[in-house]
């Protein structure tokens, strides 16, 4: 499945919380330095998963009521998503294969 781009709370309610699949929700910022050292690890996930799980990306600056209401403070800050129940953060950034790993742990 091709990454997913957030771009409001309805959006995030229908892709993220009502997905039946393990989700791994991007939160980021295009300011933010390590977000962008960080987002070409997303997107290769993103491809590689294909239809087993969503990957997806939400701008705190244009979805800051998203990132409020799941306590965002830092970014990047991945959430895990299962059953549309935060099941694991993590925040800054972390290796591809630890992110792989935790996406399967989850699964």
């Amino acid at each position: 499945m091709a990454l997913v781009y957030i771009n409001n709370s309805e959006e995030f309610k229908k892709e993220i919380l009502a997905s039946d699949k393990v989700v791994l929700v991007d939160f980021w910022a295009p300011w933010c330095g390590p977000c962008r050292m960080i987002g070409p690890v997303i997107e290769e996930m993103a491809e590689e998963v294909g239809d087993s799980a969503v990957i997806a990306k939400v701008n705190v600056d244009d979805v800051g009521d998203v990132a409020s209401e799941y306590g965002v403070m830092s970014i990047p800050t991945l959430i895990y998503f299962k059953d549309g129940k935060e099941v694991k953060r993590i925040v800054g950034v972390r290796p591809k294969d630890e992110l792989v790993k935790e996406l399967n742990a989850i699964k």
